[in-house]
């Protein structure tokens, strides 16, 4: 089950990869795409859902071009 997701905006991202270094899951990655000042931001790669919400890509950002979201578990399912 998908605990959690990330949204970077891309248009802030300078490509740093502060996030990508701190992510414990390692589900961050440089697009191959440049944003429209040249940089290759940072993107979610995460199709197995290992995103736990910790929020580590969030607190490193220096543009604050990341928004962490944490689902709430559904009523009957089990982790």
């Amino acid at each position: 089950m998908k605990k959690a997701y990330i949204e970077i905006d891309e248009e802030r991202c300078k490509g740093c990869g502060l996030c990508i270094n701190i992510c414990p899951q390692k589900i961050i990655r440089f697009s191959e795409r440049f944003n429209s000042k040249g940089y290759h931001p940072a993107e979610q790669n995460d199709p197995e859902g290992k995103c736990n919400g910790c929020g580590f890509c969030y607190m490193m950002c220096p543009d604050v071009c990341i928004t962490v979201y944490r689902l709430a578990p559904v009523r009957g399912e089990t982790q």
